[in-house]
């Protein structure tokens, strides 16, 4: 007994999950696993019982040699024996009891093989039949939802993999990354997925805590249909031998000495590092850290609501209000909401800010002409420009979102309350003694509109540039003795605008 003590396998993996671990490494099916194979041991201990009065009713029609073939049904060590107590008073010392009682049993009697038959078979067969099915029901419940916290925990480690080799190549590639790569969106990817495992990682945890509660009630279902079982053999060989009755009554007499709650205590003792603590709280995602949580990359710029203007037919609908983030990587994504639990965060429009032209800024509105680079390499070359007109809560917040948009675009921050006015095509001479005519500003200035602007031109741009480094004279430029020299045909006004001054 004390070498098969030795020889039995010992658990080390902790059933204890740590909150702070995306990733825990405690696996769930150790614990499903574990009363799965509780399960089986008890139901092969039905078998044993089964077996054992099966023979005996067989070997009563036979001599005392015949009877001797009773104890081999029981005689090897019970499969997971490792689940009982191996000392005295419970599951594994009543089948020892069994055994050697049994080897004193040299008659029996035919006229007790009816009733075993009859009264004592069928307990154990009803109790058998409950164990496979108590089997099922945990295939189907605990088993399936700890495979679901493995596919969970398997689709959040790849995304945070995925985080891992683009946030690294962050810096390496300048901070030019592709739309579905930014850092910041699978941030947000693993967000969304880790919030998915942790439901699948409490649904199964609930689901064992029930599991393990009603084990101890059915346990004690067991060992009451085993005393039942054991008792009602005792009634059917009360006609036998004095000798034998009194082996059967010590069996009898072990199994009814067995603490309904001795075994599962034991075995909550050896297994506590397996079995789940119901005190333990709940995982909260708000506790859980994993890489790269806090790079630089994943933090916005500036992040908030503003409204934009539909595009083409939708432009009657007026305004819509979206959430938009300025990321490290240079890119304004629009998203519906912030919301990163109830579906994946992908962007709905992404525009990079370098390529882009950004208009002038006036009270809460500004404008940005660009193209939509969230479908892809493949998407982002067929698509064409548009200029989007967004608006903000309020100038204050129009100025925020116009600085950092272009310290994004690579250009100035500095701020103007009024459209800067274009560079006249006239060349401006000082003549001494002579006052410079008025400028004269419309306070109601439209918005800039940068259609026919090309990418990174801006209002007030020089004009063409001869070969010699000059700057060619547009049309009707004045020249010496009040005449006008044409510029030619085909130059463009200095001002970089198709509209004349004043016309915006």
């Amino acid at each position: 007994m004390a070498a098969h003590q030795q020889n039995l396998p010992t658990r080390t993996t902790g059933g204890v999950v740590d909150d702070d671990d995306a990733i825990p490494d405690i696996d769930p099916t150790d614990t499903s696993g574990l009363l799965q194979e509780r399960l089986q041991a008890y139901k092969h201990a039905c078998g044993y019982l089964e077996n054992y009065i099966t023979a005996t009713e067989k070997v009563q029609k036979t001599h005392a040699k015949e009877y001797e073939k009773i104890p081999k049904t029981v005689s090897d060590p019970l499969k997971e024996g490792h689940h009982f107590d191996q000392s005295l008073g419970g599951i594994a010392g009543l089948f020892e009891n069994i055994r050697s009682n049994t080897q004193g049993i040299a008659n029996s009697h035919l006229e007790t093989e009816k009733t075993i038959k009859g009264s004592v078979l069928p307990i154990l067969e009803r109790l058998h039949a409950e164990i496979k099915n108590k089997s099922k029901e945990l295939s189907k419940g605990a088993v399936k939802g700890s495979k679901e916290v493995d596919k969970a925990r398997n689709g959040t480690q790849k995304h945070i993999e995925l985080l891992g080799q683009h946030t690294a190549a962050f810096a390496s590639s300048g901070g030019r990354v592709d739309p579905s790569t930014d850092p910041y969106v699978l941030q947000r990817g693993v967000n969304h997925r880790l919030h998915k495992q942790v439901l699948e990682e409490n649904n199964n945890r609930h689901d064992l805590i029930e599991v393990q509660n009603s084990f101890s009630s059915f346990e004690a279902h067991i060992i009451q249909t085993f005393q039942q079982a054991l008792q009602t053999f005792l009634q059917a060989v009360g006609g036998q031998h004095e000798r034998q009755k009194a082996m059967y009554s010590d069996m009898v007499s072990t199994a009814q000495k067995i603490p309904l709650d001795f075994e599962f205590k034991g075995f909550v003792h050896r297994n506590n590092q397996l079995l789940v603590d119901p005190s333990a709280p709940k995982r909260d995602i708000s506790h859980i850290a994993f890489p790269n949580q806090n790079h630089p990359s994943t933090q916005p710029l500036i992040a908030g609501t503003l409204e934009r203007k539909s595009r083409a037919l939708g432009a009657l609908k007026g305004y819509s209000t979206g959430y938009y983030v300025v990321t490290p990587s240079k890119f304004l994504h629009e998203f519906k909401d912030d919301d990163d639990v109830r579906k994946d965060p992908v962007p709905e429009l992404s525009l990079y800010l370098p390529d882009c032209t950004i208009g002038a800024l006036s009270g809460e509105k500004f404008n940005i002409k660009g193209k939509d680079a969230s479908k892809g390499k493949v998407g982002s070359a067929l698509a064409t420009s548009h200029e989007l007109a967004f608006k903000a809560h309020t100038p204050a917040d129009a100025e925020k979102w116009y600085n950092v948009i272009r310290q994004a675009a690579g250009g100035s921050a500095t701020y103007t309350d009024e459209v800067s006015s274009p560079t006249s095509p006239i060349e401006n001479r000082s003549v001494s003694g002579q006052q410079q005519p008025p400028q004269y500003q419309d306070k109601n200035v439209a918005p800039v509109q940068t259609q026919g602007l090309t990418q990174g031109q801006g209002i007030g741009s020089a004009g063409p540039m001869s070969a010699g480094g000059q700057p060619q004279q547009p049309y009707n430029t004045p020249v010496s003795g009040g005449g006008l020299q044409s510029a030619g045909v085909g130059s463009t006004p200095t001002s970089g605008v198709e509209r004349k001054p004043g016309q915006y």
